[in-house]
């Protein structure tokens, strides 16, 4: 990796570790002060797509800081693929589907935007100038989409336990259980749309990046 991609990872690192820690505390606090026990803030804290997708990004970046034996799943390219896919949608779409974003304010609003374009925008930014491009397959984007649809699902049924849901289209008591589900299904389905961009950006990048140079002529 060059100096370049060594300092927009480092950048990342610290952004997105710093914007979730803050966003843990803070978070934890209101819950604490709202009522509910410490398992209950974790649950609504940690089901949140924007914070999985960001915890994500910095596991994938600790990998390649540290090289860790035990973090080389995220040195994979699938995965760094799949978290720049989930980058994406982060900015796309989940952003707009999180319930009660008008009424953040202070540290809550900074944190929102850190996490949801700040961080994100990072890392597509390393993948596109410091990852090695042209392997990512179509076929393997099945697979890909896997560990989202999962989430999606335990959204549901978590909210059935609960009864309380952080996107309004996964909210089974308003929508009923079909119609959550089937926005379980567009919601991979449109992960998957971004996904098939990113691996054609990662084709063109690759095959760019094989072509030989010119030589300049003496």
């Amino acid at each position: 990796m060059n100096n370049l991609g060594k300092a927009i990872v480092w950048l990342g690192l610290v952004v997105g570790v710093v914007a979730l820690v803050v966003q843990f505390v803070i978070a934890m606090q209101a819950y604490l002060a709202a009522g509910r026990d410490i398992p209950g803030g974790l649950g609504a804290f940690f089901i949140q797509y924007t914070v999985l997708a960001n915890i994500g990004l910095v596991l994938v970046y600790l990998s390649e800081v540290t090289g860790w034996r035990w973090l080389e799943l995220f040195r994979k390219l699938d995965v760094t693929g799949v978290a720049v896919a989930s980058a994406l949608f982060v900015m796309i779409l989940i952003h707009f589907l999180a319930t009660n974003r008008s009424e953040l304010t202070g540290l809550f609003r900074v944190c929102d935007i850190t996490l949801n374009y700040v961080a994100p925008l990072i890392f597509i930014v390393w993948w596109l100038v410091a990852v090695r491009h042209g392997p990512l397959l179509v076929r393997r984007i099945p697979v890909m989409l896997l560990p989202t649809f999962v989430y999606f699902l335990v959204v549901i049924a978590r909210g059935a336990w609960v009864q309380e849901y952080p996107y309004t289209l996964l909210d089974a008591r308003a929508l009923g259980y079909g119609h959550a589900l089937l926005a379980a299904v567009g919601l991979t389905l449109a992960l998957g749309a971004i996904m098939l961009i990113v691996v054609g950006v990662d084709e063109f990048l690759g095959r760019w990046s094989r072509q030989p140079r010119r030589v300049p002529a003496q």
